[in-house]
Parts: structure tokens; C-alpha cells; sequence
């Protein structure tokens, strides 16, 4: 057993971190929600993971997303892999550095029991949802992210068993409400206590 999976068996105990490290997760997207869940999916014991785009770390991205100025020109997956196994060494990560669409995004996921949408575009969310809300995965999406203050109207919304949306629901991004870290964080953790709370039920 790693010192990690070791610390964490103190925490969790063995019958739980087991049903975290049996599930397979798929992060859909690798900027501020999707990197920043990934993380904390990782500190919270889950090992195996699918991180999908297809885009490069730029420094606009650093006032929000889990990425450093040394990594700046980098594929997102492949840098976000890189900060997850400094982490926990031990996880297995398939990055996909390509931008998905009808025809991939199932053949993607597949295997993955929970895929988590963390698209900026909202066509994307929209292709994202469609193709899993009727399987047996849990999906966890967000909407209204962006901004500061207010932090309290982050609530966690359960659309059907397998289906929960994270967010305010209105704050979109624009020019005067852009993304900034602690409420793209605060929707982040909140994803990922959900599939945490979904895995340990």
C-alpha cells in the first residue's frame, strides 16, 4: 500500500476508499472546473480517470485553473496528469487531447461510470447531457460559475437519480462577471463531493 492510499485508509477505511478506487471517472473538459475537480477527486482517493481536451494552457487560465506558469503551452491534459500524479503517483489517466463531438464523446466515456461536464461552451454541455442523462452513469454538470460574491446561491440541484447540475444557474460569463477562482472552486468541490457522496452511498 502507498504512504497516499495509507493516509487516506485512515480516513475513509478500507471498505470505502475500495468502492472510490473501483470507479472509473471522465472529466469532460480540463480548464477551471474540470482541473480543479480532478484534484480533488484525486485527494479524495479516486485513481482512475479519462481527461478529455483538445486545448493548451495559456496564462489567462492561471487566475482559476490548476495549472502553473512553467506549464504555459502545454496540452491541458497532459499538464493537469502531470499535477494529479504529483498528488497521488499512483493514478491511471488516459488524456484525450482532442475536442469531442456526437460521434466520440460515448466512445470516450465508455467505460467511465461517472462522467463530470466541465465545458465552457453551451452547446457542448448540451451534447454532453444528451448523450449520457439516459444511461446508467452519474452525470454531474454546472451552470453559473462565473463572477464573485454570492457564494451562498452555489447550490447543488438533483434533476433526476443519476443527473445533478452545480451553480447560481444565471451567472454566465461575460465581460463584466468573468471567471474567477473561488467561485469556479466553490462549483468544482461541489462536484465533486458529489460523486464522492454518490460513490459512498
Amino acid at each position: 500500500m502507498s504512504s497516499f492510499k495509507e493516509a487516506l485508509n485512515k480516513y475513509l477505511g478500507p471498505e470505502n476508499l475500495k468502492k472510490i478506487q473501483s470507479v472509473k471517472v471522465g472529466i469532460a473538459g480540463a480548464g477551471g472546473l474540470g482541473s480543479n475537480c480532478a484534484q480533488h477527486l484525486v485527494r479524495s482517493g479516486f485513481s482512475n480517470f479519462v481527461l478529455a481536451d483538445f486545448d493548451v494552457v495559456d496564462y489567462s487560465n492561471l487566475n482559476r485553473q490548476f495549472y502553473f506558469s512553467n506549464q504555459v503551452g502545454q496540452l491541458k491534459v497532459l499538464a493537469l496528469e502531470a499535477n494529479l500524479k504529483q498528488i497521488n503517483p499512483g493514478i491511471d489517466v488516459i488524456a484525450v487531447a482532442e475536442k469531442l463531438d456526437q460521434s466520440s464523446i460515448k466512445q470516450v466515456f465508455a467505460d467511465c461510470h461517472v462522467v463530470v461536464e466541465a465545458f465552457d461552451d453551451a452547446s457542448c454541455k448540451r451534447m454532453l447531457v444528451e448523450a449520457f442523462i439516459y444511461t446508467d452513469k452519474l452525470l454531474v454538470a454546472a451552470s453559473g460559475i462565473a463572477g464573485w460574491g454570492k457564494s451562498d446561491d452555489i447550490k447543488v440541484r438533483r434533476v433526476k437519480d443519476n443527473f445533478y447540475i452545480v451553480g447560481d444557474m444565471v451567472s454566465a460569463v461575460r465581460e463584466d462577471c468573468p471567471p474567477m477562482s473561488p467561485r469556479v472552486n466553490i462549483v468544482a468541490a461541489k462536484q465533486a463531493d458529489v460523486v464522492l457522496s454518490w460513490v459512498l452511498k
